[in-house]
């Protein structure tokens, strides 16, 4: 994702989260308090930052006379006690802005740091931990890119920008060289393509098919390192389904090259942040 397309997703995402929080109304208990402000974004713990962006989209929605200041990059790591950013001028602005900018932070750097969490049990080995499609509507540029910053990979955006033949595809086309061979027909020369497999019977077929890409879904790891074996380099081997955070290091030894986490986004706890106002 390019930094325009990510900046043009963030304002949009702050004014639709804007338009639930002010209604078109405003802030009725902020908006009494006239005259300057200063708050400090404050970590109440440590973690991974991201979602500055959003929350600058935020403030300048707000009132364009809010500046923000930040004192960490997306993808930094910090510790609890850290003063992340600077929040300066209105102070009914600051009030309005307060809760939906942190809950941008909040939830992406959970993201964030649950994905930088996952990406440390690889070290040492060629795996690559992947985001999936599992993202909350409306918010997946934010999610993927909070993966990137943690240290991951962000995978297909969509069903757009990849080809993924999965099982209800195989049951319809009546095998995975049928599957294939119907995708391949109606997709360009440029799009990428993958299947999924559930059986260790499925890869040879695949691999005949000219396919260079796997997904070898819900297997034990036993299987996956038996996968790996059969596969033998000639295509990448990613692995995906219930992959929890304990189990992340023995898929990594298994010699898989991606492993994609769904978890990254729907079991992210929000990382605890405050907007303190300076008086």
């Amino acid at each position: 994702m390019t930094a325009s397309a990510y900046e043009r997703a963030a304002r949009e995402a702050a004014a639709r989260a804007l338009a639930e929080d002010l209604a078109g109304y405003g802030d009725l208990a902020g908006s009494v308090f006239p005259g300057p402000g200063l708050a400090r974004v404050v970590a109440r713990e440590a973690g991974v930052l991201s979602g500055l962006a959003a929350c600058a989209a935020t403030a300048a929605l707000v009132d364009p006379a809010l500046e923000l200041e930040a004192f960490a990059a997306d993808g930094d790591a910090f510790s609890a006690g850290s003063v992340l950013a600077e929040l300066r001028g209105p102070f009914a602005g600051i009030l309005a802005a307060e809760r939906t900018g942190l809950n941008f932070l909040c939830r992406l750097s959970g993201v964030a740091t649950l994905t930088a969490r996952y990406v440390a049990e690889t070290s040492g080995t060629k795996a690559r931990i992947a985001a999936t499609r599992k993202t909350t509507p409306g918010l997946r540029a934010l999610e993927k890119q909070a993966v990137v910053h943690g240290g991951g990979t962000p995978h297909r955006f969509g069903l757009f920008d990849g080809a993924m033949i999965k099982d209800n595809h195989i049951a319809a086309a009546g095998g995975v060289a049928a599957a294939v061979a119907a995708v391949r027909a109606a997709a360009a020369h440029v799009h990428s393509l993958e299947v999924e497999v559930d059986r260790l019977d499925q890869l040879e077929e695949a691999l005949t098919a000219g396919v260079r890409t796997l997904l070898l879904d819900n297997m034990d790891t036993a299987t996956v390192r038996e996968a790996v074996t059969l596969v033998a380099g000639r295509a990448l081997v990613e692995v995906s389904g219930g992959v929890r955070l304990e189990r992340v290091r023995e898929l990594a030894e298994a010699g898989v090259d991606i492993i994609s986490v769904g978890a990254l986004t729907t079991r992210a706890p929000w990382l605890d942040l405050g907007l303190d106002v300076e008086v």
